[in-house]
């Protein structure tokens, strides 16, 4: 039996009202999302947020959300990439806890709209995402941040993007990236863990939907393993930045978070694994349900990035 949370009994009963999301076409879904009121939650108060587009080629560009902390900078730089199986979510989905995560890691947080799926299928909202890394290394000062001090993080999606980022950066020798923080993230497409099995139906991210998300981002079935797609099969994932990976106990994902962490381990990078008990996928930016769990879970990534950060700078 799952052990489930009760503020986590409450979403899914919210969550199981729906429409059955693998059986609509994407438009509809975000169509349906976007006329959902937003939830009353009291947003944290910050210096600044701002937003802006940033160039992502010769004549693209994308959004980002600039959250600035109230304290003195520079600040670390924590650029974050937003969940919803790369074919849903925006900067809207991860708002307030970018806001709480500014402030309680005293970070400038830059959350990025990466361009989605189907419309813009793999590989390119990994290369936005890789795009908008380097934007931030370079114009790190324009908004009191620490180019030096980057962070790349996400939920879901945007956990399989941060770790994708990780990757790049390492085999292109981009920016330099002190910490990866993955929120479930999917590491692999092949949705056949004991995970998948447990948690296949009823708990908000059901293996059909997993499904959908993911045959609408590959272009054909061989994508699924390659490593900036399925970072689990990576074929070297050493060189890479320490990582916190979280997942949740009763998640499709969870084992694959788990596997990332110790494929990461054995390969002798720095790894923090936490397995959020009773809780389900989509927590951490459902501020209004869970917000006691994701300023905890927001306390163990600031422990986490004030041990890596510190050590990178006496690395240097």
């Amino acid at each position: 039996m799952a052990k489930l949370d009760p503020q986590a009994k409450v979403y899914l009963e919210a969550f199981k009202q729906m429409p059955a999301i693998h059986e609509m076409e994407p438009a509809a879904v975000r169509d349906m999302f976007a006329q959902i009121p937003a939830a009353n939650v009291e947003l944290e108060p910050l210096s600044e947020v701002s937003n802006r587009k940033i160039p992502i080629g010769h004549d693209t560009r994308i959004a980002v959300r600039i959250y600035t902390p109230a304290a003195d900078g520079p600040f670390p730089v924590f650029v974050y990439y937003h969940g919803g199986g790369w074919v849903i979510g925006d900067l809207e989905t991860a708002d307030a806890s970018c806001r709480m995560l500014a402030n309680r890691t005293k970070s400038v947080v830059v959350s990025v709209d990466y361009r989605l799926a189907p419309e813009h299928k793999f590989p390119i909202p990994a290369e936005d995402s890789y795009a908008a890394l380097e934007w931030a290394a370079a114009n790190a000062a324009s908004f009191h941040g620490d180019p030096n001090q980057i962070v790349v993080g996400g939920d879901s999606a945007g956990g399989n993007l941060s770790a994708v980022v990780s990757q790049m950066a390492r085999d292109r020798k981009g920016p330099k990236i002190a910490a990866q923080v993955l929120i479930y993230p999917v590491t692999s497409l092949e949705y056949d863990t004991e995970s998948y099995e447990l948690f296949q139906k009823g708990f908000g991210l059901d293996r059909e939907l997993m499904k959908w998300f993911g045959g609408h981002y590959i272009q054909n079935e061989e994508d699924k393993r390659l490593a900036y797609v399925s970072p689990l099969f990576a074929d070297d994932v050493s060189r890479l930045p320490p990582a916190i990976i979280i997942t949740a106990e009763n998640d499709v994902l969870r084992d694959e978070g788990a596997t990332y962490a110790a494929k990461l381990e054995r390969a002798g990078v720095p790894v923090e694994y936490l397995c959020e008990p009773g809780m389900v996928h989509g927590y951490f930016t459902n501020m209004a349900v869970f917000s006691e769990r994701i300023q905890s879970t927001i306390q163990r990534m600031e422990k986490f990035l004030n041990q890596h950060t510190r050590r990178a700078q006496v690395s240097e």
